[in-house]
């Protein structure tokens, strides 16, 4: 029988989030949940009184630091924990494992435990999972942690094999330690570095224990952002549904939110507090640094839509001149709006899974929580510490005048999407003029999607979003789930030479906040990924696109995305555009690309589809749609005029009437082939 009794309340349509309750020694737990740090006993810069206002429902206690300093003789003479801080709501208590791991110089490994030398006074230590256990019984926490060896998330795959290894042991002799008796429940820690057969066996071999929860380790310590949505996404698909999930140590609120929707119910970090004390602050228009003077004159609150102490009471420019000055004061503020940002977002998070709204408040919230001074941008961008190159093979990120970053590849410095952001371009030129969210609802059959040149998945995660929230607002409560319309499932099919822009970019995520998604680093090292809903599926064919044309699924729509006629020749040619159209087939068929070359236009035309001028976008003043059919340019929603007698005019002037290396010979009877398409006959 479970010391946690737990509840799975709501389960979010199209995603794994989910909203439950579990109960402890000193109370009821609702989730997802965010558990303040209070590794020596404490949440820095804050009371237990102000904890309980911001919605602190549990706390985070650090077993390593609390053996050393008070000791275990201290918490037996007070009764435990929680008279000793004089908190009465839950506790749980990390193993020490982590604290371990960050002394790697003064430490030994054994398989009887970690031994280490006291940073209090010196003394030897022998931290084993009998010794861990024992100490957090005396501390009296409600849930406590098995000790485990964390190593890099980095690590070679023997090197986190025998880790997970010891950790399993340790697991094991942990439960015997623990006993029948004790009422206080214990969470086993998934293992494995960034291995996915790893993750998988640690998950499946901690499953089977008795354990009341089970942790996700060993990430946040070295890996990408990209790569943490990965191995949390493939993690939770082998825990068990009955019990609650617990990423350790994670993290920002994108982060959490992330996490989230990959099926986590509970999370911990130093970051509000630590944040705080360097003068920043998470809010609804992103995250603000106080220390920046243009918040010197500013009576506004610092959050309009916060109700904590902070916000009802203090202004921006007040808490600018404390975090000036050094003043503890300001770091007690900017905590306390920090830990209650983050209530009330896991609050959100709760209310918009139990409407099943939670895959469009998922959409809305991660655009809101990655935004740096929002209201006042900095001429001089923030630095941030990059650990990862900004460049990987043929490829460096470069960063516009506007702040948004681009691929670009160094060789021909032809830049992916160099006026507009991304995600801007993409939305514009392939998702809102192949009028996406419409078709999701209305097809009546598979609609399979081309992704001819992948690069950095802009214009495939564009296409993901829009499913993602199609997906929600058809749903809007549980009860309506039957009456919603139906949504036609997806084969996305991506085609890319190199892969090298995407790791690139899901490297370095903080600059492309597209990829902050499971679904690319899965794409990157699986080939492919499908949706919890499975009404999208997406696969990766990596390596010629020519040599996968005919072998891949029909398409209805194409996103014709390769780089420019100059840089990658072979893929623009009417032969290549005949191909295309002789596999659609009957079957209607639309493209859509960024080019508005004349040359594109009369190679898509001699290869017999019809042509259209689309939106602007980005550089360009306008873009080029292709259709196979006639039909499919009149069951357009747009309705789009195709090209006329007055681009026929302009094009007999033009220089790129001909393909390059056309026969003079051939000339007239390609020239009689673009006068006489069916489009120009009416």
């Amino acid at each position: 029988m479970s010391r946690l009794p737990f509840t799975v309340e709501y389960e979010a349509s199209g995603s794994k989030a989910r909203a439950a309750r579990f109960t402890t020694l000193h109370g009821e737990v609702q989730t997802p949940v965010f558990m303040p740090v209070g590794t020596q006993a404490t949440v820095k810069f804050q009371t237990a009184e102000s904890l309980k206002a911001t919605g602190s429902s549990v706390l985070l206690a650090n077993t390593y630091h609390l053996l050393l300093r008070p000791g275990a003789e201290v918490f037996k003479k007070f009764g435990g924990i929680h008279n000793f801080m004089k908190w009465d709501r839950p506790v749980l208590t990390d193993s020490g494992g982590f604290q371990i791991f960050s002394l790697p110089s003064e430490r030994v490994m054994r398989e009887d435990g970690a031994r280490f030398t006291s940073y209090v006074d010196g003394t030897p230590h022998l931290l084993s999972p009998e010794s861990s256990i024992a100490m957090q019984q005396a501390i009296g926490s409600d849930i406590m942690m098995v000790l485990d060896q964390c190593i890099p998330s980095t690590a070679a795959h023997a090197e986190a094999e025998v880790a997970m290894h010891l950790t399993h042991r340790w697991a094991v002799r942990s439960l015997k330690a623990r006993g029948d008796n004790c009422p206080q429940a214990m969470f086993g820690i998934v293992q494995g570095a960034c291995h996915p057969d790893l993750r998988k066996r640690s998950a499946e071999f901690l499953r089977d224990l008795p354990f009341d929860g089970l942790a996700i380790g060993g990430l946040a310590v070295g890996e990408t952002h990209a790569e943490r949505y990965t191995f949390t996404d493939l993690v939770t698909n082998h825990l068990p549904r009955d019990r609650p999930r617990y990423l350790m140590g994670v993290g920002t609120p994108i982060d959490i939110l992330e996490a989230v929707n990959s099926g986590v119910d509970m999370f911990d970090c130093i970051i509000p507090t630590q944040f705080a004390q360097r003068g920043s602050a998470f809010t609804s228009r992103g995250r603000m640094h106080l220390a920046r003077a243009v918040y010197k004159f500013s009576d506004e609150p610092l959050d309009a839509r916060c109700d904590c102490h902070t916000c009802k009471t203090h202004s921006r420019g007040y808490i600018h001149h404390l975090i000036k000055t050094d003043e503890t004061l300001g770091w007690h503020l900017l905590a306390t709006h920090n830990i209650a940002f983050y209530h009330r977002l896991m609050r959100e998070i709760r209310a918009s899974i139990v409407r099943d709204d939670f895959a469009a408040f998922y959409q809305m919230k991660r655009i809101e929580l990655v935004g740096i001074d929002v209201d006042h941008p900095s001429v001089h961008p923030v630095k941030t510490r990059e650990r990862r190159p900004s460049k990987l093979g043929d490829y460096d990120i470069v960063t516009a005048p506007q702040g948004f970053s681009s691929i670009r590849q160094i060789s021909s410095g032809e830049v992916m999407h160099s006026v507009s952001a991304p995600a801007d371009e993409a939305n514009r030129l392939y998702i809102t003029q192949s009028h996406l969210a419409t078709r999701l609802v209305s097809a009546p059959r598979e609609l399979v999607i081309w992704d001819v040149g992948l690069g950095a998945a802009s214009n495939a995660m564009a296409a993901l979003a829009c499913f993602e929230q199609t997906l929600a607002s058809t749903v809007h409560s549980p009860d309506e789930a039957q009456a919603a319309p139906a949504l036609a499932p997806v084969r996305l099919v991506s085609f890319e030479c190199d892969l090298d822009p995407l790791r690139l970019a899901a490297r370095n995520a903080s600059h492309f906040p597209h990829l902050r998604h499971a679904a690319p680093n899965r794409l990157l090292t699986d080939g492919r990924w499908s949706h919890a809903s499975s009404l999208f599926n997406w696969e990766l064919h990596h390596g010629d696109f020519l040599a996968f044309l005919e072998s891949s699924p029909a398409p209805d729509v194409i996103f014709y995305d390769p780089f420019s006629s100059k840089t990658d020749t072979a893929l623009w040619t009417t032969e290549v555009f005949s191909r295309i159209h002789r596999h659609c087939g009957t079957k209607p068929a639309e493209l859509y690309t960024y080019s508005a070359a004349t040359s594109v236009r009369v190679a898509l035309l001699s290869a017999g589809f019809y042509v259209v001028e689309g939106i602007g976008t980005g550089p360009k003043a306008t873009t080029t749609l292709a259709f196979t059919t006639a039909a499919a340019v009149a069951a357009h929603p747009s309705k789009p005029a195709l090209l006329s007698d007055a681009w026929l005019t302009r094009w007999r002037r033009s220089h790129s009437q001909f393909p390059a290396g056309l026969p003079e010979a051939e000339k007239p009877a390609f020239a009689a082939r673009i006068e006489g398409h069916p489009q120009f006959q009416a």
